[in-house]
């Protein structure tokens, strides 16, 4: 991903993967003490290429990545899911991988779905293949917090209305990246709204993008966004001025009508 708002998007053509294309698996955590041995034990036991973003964990999570043969990027505070995120991309980019699997340490996301992704990538025929956790239903699923839910439900519809997607789960952070045809996005936030960015960028770009069930896990309902994000109503306006203004910016590249209603406001964009 490009960090210069100067530069364009593309996509060129990709041919079926190989048996030698590199995929990496980048793990954002910050504070994950609780549960960043146990999962990167069952990670490596599927790849052996693996990048860990520690955002400024205060906790003890930075002397057990030591024990763990995986590459490290550490940040001297915590700046946010979508700098972890950049990260992982720019990482990825320069050392020549092929895909990035994204996916979190809070035990929410299974790594024994990863060979799963890898046999979606196998097929050759997609550039973005996004986890969804309401795609289907799970006899052992967990149920999510009521906001966080209604929060996404909005989000997603909102997302498909505009930029004619059928995304089921908008905000899963369980996804493999064709890192060639996201080469050019130009990504600059920092924080939980990345996806937002992501998802307009991605139409803009002419990205393939396909959904892949994931099981629905919630082991801390009552885990913090941090500071005034932890209010669902001021997450959501977060959100959504994050994918209005979007939207705007790149509108010319977007379905007809992408931006029907959409105004800069004085603290938030309204449809």
């Amino acid at each position: 991903m490009n960090e210069d708002k100067s530069q364009g998007s593309g996509v060129e053509s990709s041919s079926p993967m190989s048996r030698h294309d590199r995929i990496l698996v980048g793990i954002p955590v910050y504070n994950e003490a609780e549960y960043v041995s146990e999962v990167l034990q069952e990670v490596l036991q599927y790849t052996d290429e693996v990048l860990v973003v520690d955002d400024g964990s205060t906790d003890d999570t930075a002397r057990l990545l030591s024990e763990h043969p995986v590459k490290i990027i550490r940040h001297d505070t915590n700046r946010g899911y979508g700098r972890s995120s950049r990260d992982m991309f720019q990482w990825a980019l320069k050392d020549r991988f092929d895909w990035l699997i994204t996916m979190d340490c809070d035990r929410q996301h299974e790594p024994a779905a990863i060979p799963e992704f890898k046999d979606r990538i196998r097929a050759g025929d997609i550039d973005v293949i996004s986890g969804s956790r309401y795609m289907q239903e799970w006899d052992d699923a967990d149920l999510p917090p009521e906001d966080r839910r209604q929060i996404n439900l909005t989000m997603t519809r909102e997302i498909n209305r505009r930029l004619g997607l059928s995304l089921t789960d908008s905000f899963c952070g369980f996804k493999a990246y064709r890192i060639k045809a996201c080469a050019d996005l130009v990504m600059d936030v920092d924080g939980y709204d990345f996806p937002m960015m992501f998802w307009v960028q991605a139409v803009a770009a002419g990205l393939r993008i396909e959904e892949l069930p994931v099981r629905l896990i919630y082991n801390d309902p009552s885990r913090s966004f941090g500071g005034p994000l932890d209010d669902h109503e001021r997450r959501l306006r977060f959100y959504q001025s994050t994918l209005y203004e979007e939207i705007i910016r790149m509108s010319s590249r977007l379905p007809k009508g992408a931006d029907d209603g959409l105004i800069i406001g004085e603290s938030a964009i309204h449809g």
